[in-house]
């Protein structure tokens, strides 16, 4: 029986790893897995190793330097000297996976990495690290794969698990009668994020780009998604002057039923890409930490839709450019400009073609078992 164990290292993670080992089972049955995870993994019937309790924390502090080098030093330890696996599956969280990749290299255990570091945004010389210490690359977007294979790294594309995963669009009428909007006006969603940082950045100006386009456009609706992770509290101190409609844990229906978003940059972008949804794309930071992102970045773009598509598609308002005029244009124009909105739906399906129809679960899955027949 051959040996997986799947490194994960938050809760998104988890749910990707859930559905690789769910394709597994069925191509490949014959296989013990262990991993790091959450619910998702054990409900898979993998056997932990560690939970997410002290790894997915957000921010650096000695604390949680400490947890991950603990963990990291106390699974390296387990991998090499008693588990010895037929292959180990990293997920996403680069630092501490390519960081453990490495021991495990040096002790002759195969890595794989499904859902890789993000190298070609930033800090690209990581790449030298995965070329060193990763046996195949298991890559998410289309231009992944010939980057890699230029520094000669077996990399296979797999698709982006976004596409076999996200909902079907929801039904307008029923979502718009079951929140109480009007489904003869057009509905503008807004997305601040997931992370309190970033509504304190940005939450302030979108209620007042949201209230000029109300007055500008009194039939227009307005609806602010609430990220699951944050309490009530956390959005109620920004809505104290506003009646702006809240509803949580409803994206995916969210962004299809809406004519027009306003979204904190994010995975969120790509899932509005593939709705076909017009929008833009508003972020901004500490200053400080904009300044170091401008010295390690190594593209422009910023939203997924215009990195896929190698061209400006979405508009990308940040740092200075999120002004409340600004977003009151765009979405304006997203809105009531018909050839222009026309166009920017059909780019927007052009990038759902280029991410194609795979389905990223089961083609990683493959690639595993594929490895585990050719060294059986």
């Amino acid at each position: 029986m051959k040996k997986l164990f799947v490194m994960t290292g938050e809760y998104s993670g988890d749910i990707h790893a859930a559905h690789v080992i769910s394709e597994l089972k069925k191509i490949y049955p014959d296989v013990e897995i262990e991993g790091i995870g959450g619910e998702n993994l054990k409900n898979q019937g993998v056997k932990l190793f560690a939970d997410h309790s002290k790894m997915s924390a957000v921010g650096i502090s000695p604390l949680i330097l400490w947890n991950h080098y603990k963990l990291g030093k106390n699974v390296v330890k387990y991998l090499t000297e008693e588990y010895r696996p037929d292959l180990v599956l990293c997920i996403d969280y680069g630092a501490f996976n390519l960081n453990v990749a490495k021991f495990l290299k040096r002790a002759g255990i195969k890595v794989f990495y499904y859902i890789p570091p993000q190298i070609w945004a930033s800090r690209k010389w990581r790449i030298k690290t995965v070329k060193k210490y990763v046996d195949k690359v298991l890559c998410i977007f289309p231009f992944e794969k010939p980057m890699y294979e230029f520094y000669k790294i077996p990399a296979y594309y797999c698709g982006h698990p976004l596409v076999s995963q996200l909902a079907p669009k929801a039904d307008r009428i029923e979502f718009f009668k079951k929140h109480g909007f009007d489904v003869n006006k057009k509905l503008v969603s807004v997305f601040p994020g997931s992370r309190t940082f970033e509504l304190k950045e940005l939450m302030n100006i979108f209620i007042k780009s949201a209230k000029k386009l109300k007055k500008n456009h009194p039939d227009l609706q307005f609806c602010i998604s609430q990220a699951p992770n944050l309490k009530d509290e956390v959005y109620h101190k920004y809505l104290k002057n506003s009646d702006f409609k809240v509803i949580k844990g409803e994206n995916q229906a969210l962004l299809s039923c809406s004519d027009a978003l306003i979204l904190a940059s994010g995975t969120v972008a790509l899932e509005a890409c593939l709705y076909q949804v017009p929008m833009i794309i508003a972020y901004r930071g500490p200053y400080i930490l904009y300044l170091i992102y401008l010295l390690v970045r190594c593209i422009k773009r910023v939203s997924l839709p215009n990195i896929i598509a190698d061209r400006s598609i979405v508009p990308e308002l940040i740092q200075s450019r999120v002004t409340v005029d600004n977003i009151v244009y765009q979405t304006e124009k997203n809105l009531f400009n018909t050839s222009y909105r026309e166009d920017f739906i059909r780019q927007l399906e052009e990038v759902k073609y280029l991410m194609s129809d795979k389905n990223a679960p089961f083609e990683a899955a493959k690639q595993i078992a594929e490895e585990f027949l050719n060294n059986s």
